[in-house]
């Protein structure tokens, strides 16, 4: 996909920069919390992930099964694993330049006060981090289905799960039954853990390589799935 060459990556892009902006300034209340950080904004970057990411991903495999593209692209000098990973790094990139679009912010909370901006940066990797799992996840579903609507459905709702395995609903489901073990592993498998523990501050080499897991997982399974359509 062509990303900057299409009216629909800007406004995409435009839709996540207002989104943020509206959800830091009127919910997040940045000027009457009287602190200068950037809390207010990336508290809500899951949420806007979960949404958009699947948007953004739904894409990638959908409109080449619907249009019969796909065959074509099949037949090039490429490998599917190839095709894969390139159309992920586009998308993943696009998101990348989506979020330094929204630097302005941090550069005003550097204006207004003395901010910790290693924890800034950590959390900007951290959101794309979890922006790149959720893309890899998106991409799966994509190559699934050619209906784009159910692409989407279907990323949002896994997404939501990798998202929400590690909250106290969800352990306090196991508990009681489940081995201590089993709740361990899927506390564990939670975007959201590993997304607080980076944009902490504390970035461990645990949390690198779950998101590294979850992406190359997602690159796996999609390979898989458009290998299937194209025998």
């Amino acid at each position: 996909m062509n990303y900057f060459g299409s009216p629909l990556g800007y406004i995409f892009a435009a839709i996540f920069v207002s989104i943020s902006a509206s959800l830091t300034f009127y919910f997040g209340h940045f000027f009457s919390r009287g602190i200068a950080d950037l809390h207010a904004f990336f508290q809500y970057h899951p949420w806007l992930h979960l949404l958009l990411m699947p948007a953004l991903g739904m894409r990638l495999w959908a409109e080449e099964i619907k249009t019969g593209t796909l065959e074509c692209l099949m037949t090039l000098p490429i490998r599917t694993g190839e095709a894969v990973i390139g159309k992920f790094i586009a998308a993943w990139f696009f998101s990348g330049v989506i979020l330094i679009f929204t630097f302005p912010l941090w550069i005003t909370v550097n204006f207004i006060g003395n901010p910790d901006n290693g924890i800034i940066l950590s959390t900007y990797l951290a959101s794309w981090l979890m922006a790149g799992g959720f893309l890899a996840l998106s991409a799966c579903a994509s190559a699934s289905t050619n209906n784009q609507v159910v692409a989407f459905v279907v990323a949002v709702t896994v997404c939501f799960l990798f998202m929400m395995s590690g909250t106290e609903v969800v352990q306090a489901a196991f508990d009681g039954w489940a081995p201590v073990w089993l709740s361990s592993i899927i506390g564990n498998l939670s975007v959201m853990t590993n997304y607080d523990a980076i944009s902490s501050g504390a970035i461990g080499l645990k949390n690198i390589l779950y998101f590294a897991s979850l992406i190359g997982l997602g690159l796996v399974v999609n390979a898989t799935v458009v290998e299937i359509r194209r025998t």
